[in-house]
């Protein structure tokens, strides 16, 4: 597949990925989010654990996003995941704006003016894991700060998303790139 194709792709994807979600006015969290929360504490490198599958993020291994705070208050998200089929690094560039009168929500961009809900929806209290979850049971993440976690940690995640009415027979668990031969690379 060329570059151009793969670009238009992506950006097809993008479009299908926030339409229905920018269409509407008011966040809409298929789970709590959570109270205490701190977006400076937040900001940084996060490894992804668990996902459900979507296909802006097909055949992709040892993802990571990173997040930093831009000067107007928004974040800006840079995901990043290695393609095991087309053998070549994926990178997405968004942003972040913080959902008015919420805690630890935000409506993300990677495709203008098209936004979907960032819920984080559970956060060790010493910010090195996270669940995220949207407005639909199609989008959940299990984040870490190491591409490491103990399989007790998976085991909530999983419970988890159980709990709030995600099929998790369906979840991906994201290998590392130690895992996919590449260690170095990251």
């Amino acid at each position: 597949m060329s570059y151009l194709n793969k670009s238009l792709l992506g950006l097809l994807s993008l479009f299908v990925l926030f339409a229905l979600p920018g269409c509407k006015s008011d966040p809409t969290p298929v789970a709590p989010t959570v109270k205490q929360f701190s977006a400076e504490k937040y900001l940084g490198k996060w490894y992804e654990i668990i996902r459900m599958p979507h296909s802006f993020e097909e055949n992709l291994q040892g993802v990571t996003a990173e997040y930093r705070l831009n000067a107007d208050g928004t974040i800006e998200v840079t995901n990043r995941g290695y393609n095991v089929v087309d053998d070549e690094w994926q990178t997405a560039i968004g942003k972040a704006e913080p959902v008015e009168g919420m805690s630890a929500a935000y409506k993300v961009t990677f495709f203008w003016p098209f936004y979907g809900g960032y819920y984080v929806s559970w956060l060790s209290p010493n910010y090195k894991m996270a669940i995220v979850t949207s407005d639909s049971h199609d989008y959940f993440w299990f984040l870490a700060r190491s591409p490491n976690v103990d399989q007790s940690d998976i085991d909530f995640a999983l419970a988890k998303a159980k709990q709030w009415g995600y099929d998790i027979d369906q979840m991906i668990i994201t290998q590392s790139l130690a895992d996919i031969g590449l260690a170095n690379a990251d």
